[in-house]
């Protein structure tokens, strides 16, 4: 696909998904954050929005996609110097080809698919769901109280290349 044979609905479908999607979350979670506590004292929470790749680099042949992980870093942004003095910081992660649901079924077992899926890949694997995990929690975590409106790409090293 490309942006002359994407259709609208194709378009919407993934707009609402990835970047409508993340928007609510992000909405309702400052809700309910912003009025607990203000600046360094007392923290209020934080947001980890999920983004991709693609929110850096086009991913050929994805213009809805592409589009759509561009604007959480967009929305990242906004939301970090908007809710930073009320104690709520926001964030971003950008992960690489993880072990899910759906790489699985596309690999489908077959080991040289998953070899073609992971040869870019600096480690030359697939990434698995806790690594993801890991680094969120991280940039929940009091550690990294100094940080908000970052976006961090976890890759194993494909887009280090």
């Amino acid at each position: 696909a490309n942006p002359e044979t994407t259709t609208v609905e194709n378009w919407q479908n993934v707009q609402a998904i990835n970047s409508e999607g993340v928007f609510l979350g992000c909405k309702y979670a400052i809700q309910g954050m912003k009025h607990l506590g203000a600046g360094k004292t007392a923290p209020s929470g934080s947001i980890v929005n999920i983004s991709s790749g693609a929110g850096i680099v086009a991913a050929p042949g994805l213009p809805h996609y592409t589009a759509a992980k561009h604007g959480v870093l967009g929305l990242t942004k906004c939301a970090a110097q908007e809710y930073a003095a009320k104690g709520v910081r926001v964030n971003a992660i950008l992960p690489g080809t993880t072990r899910t649901p759906m790489i699985e079924s596309f690999i489908n077992g077959d080991p040289e698919v998953e070899r073609m899926v992971s040869r870019r890949i600096g480690r030359g694997s697939l990434g698995e769901p806790e690594e993801i995990a890991e680094a969120v929690v991280w940039m929940c975590s009091d550690r990294a109280s100094f940080m908000t409106g970052a976006s961090h790409v976890i890759d194993g090293g494909y887009y280090a290349a």
